[in-house]
């Protein structure tokens, strides 16, 4: 099973992998494409139509803003959160793009960003299609691509039966399924965790995997604390008022926070959830719509396991005991 951690858990932002983040990666991949192929500069025009999925629903799920911004070289793993939103308006309100954020061109937002809310695409519901053309009108470059999932894309050229082409990285320990692995870990005495760590070393180094996943967590963290402190209405238009932030202070006030595990652990999924329907950087897990459910268990393991290490600073600015370390 030639899959990474790093493929399944990347970092991102919402509220969705195959609706967000996959379309501002195909849109960045469109214009690299032009920069690579010596064509950026004689760009004058791009248009881009979102089909099946990605139409009937792009609004809802930020793919518009996801297309704009990916094409003006944004990458979901790196892409300002807080300032996404006004670089859009500005995109919007002067009608002008920054092709990978040097090559301006005019953009009409309303004629050259197209949802097609009942036309889809032959392989995959989620599907779109860029344009590009010099001053003449001339095409410079087409290319048609799939948000398959958890943040995945591939073009038209990649399509059929196996849209995803596999890792043909030799791992130490191969499995496909769980009793397989399982079977490993009897075998060769280590536990899950050391195997997989074994396998990943196919890809990294041990200091790179380690460094990449403490990197997964601060993210992870992040993302809980933002959720647990902001307040307001969510977006999307159906008034939503966030309910993180408040369910904080309530848990807080009741003292015995070991008490309520149960609940905190709910809460910190809530959080992860908010901050994902807000737009804000998540860890896909492996998509946007589970992004919560790790951080929650990880959470829950620092803040109520005994001897769980790297206990955090709650938020009065010290290392609190099991029975109250939640907050």
């Amino acid at each position: 099973m030639a899959i990474s951690v790093f493929d399944l858990f990347s970092i991102g932002i919402g509220p969705s992998s195959s609706h967000t983040v996959g379309p501002m990666r195909a849109a960045r991949m469109f214009a690299r494409r032009l920069h690579n192929e010596s064509l950026l500069d004689s760009a004058a025009s791009v248009r881009c139509e979102l089909y099946g999925s990605l139409g009937a629903t792009g609004h809802g799920h930020g793919t518009p803003k996801a297309v704009l911004l990916g094409l003006e070289g944004s990458s979901p793993r790196t892409v300002d959160v807080e300032t996404a939103d006004e670089r859009v308006e500005q995109i919007r309100s002067s009608g002008r793009l920054r092709l990978l954020g040097t090559h301006e061109i005019p953009f009409s937002f309303d004629d050259d960003l197209v949802l097609h809310r009942r036309k889809a695409l032959p392989y995959h519901a989620n599907g779109m299609t860029i344009w590009a053309h010099d001053a003449q009108g001339a095409e410079l470059l087409s290319k048609t691509y799939y948000s398959v999932g958890g943040g995945f894309v591939v073009d038209e050229e990649a399509v059929g039966a196996d849209r995803i082409k596999l890792d043909d990285a030799v791992l130490k320990y191969p499995f496909r399924t769980g009793d397989e692995l399982l079977r490993l870990t009897k075998e060769t005495g280590l536990s899950i965790s050391a195997l997989m760590l074994e396998n990943e070393r196919a890809w990294r180094t041990e200091d790179e995997i380690r460094a990449g996943l403490l990197e997964l967590w601060r993210v992870m963290q992040g993302c809980v604390s933002r959720g647990m402190s902001r307040e307001g209405i969510l977006p999307g238009g159906l008034r939503v008022r966030r309910r993180a932030a408040m369910t904080a202070r309530q848990l807080r006030a009741e003292g015995d926070a070991l008490a309520h595990s149960m609940e905190w652990i709910t809460l910190y999924a809530m959080a992860v959830n908010e901050e994902n329907a807000a737009g804000g950087r998540v860890v896909t897990a492996p998509t946007n719509g589970a992004a919560g459910i790790i951080p929650a268990v990880l959470h829950y393991y620092m803040n109520f396991v005994p001897g769980a290490e790297g206990r955090p600073v709650d938020v009065r600015g010290r290392r609190p005991g099991v029975a109250d370390r939640a907050a």
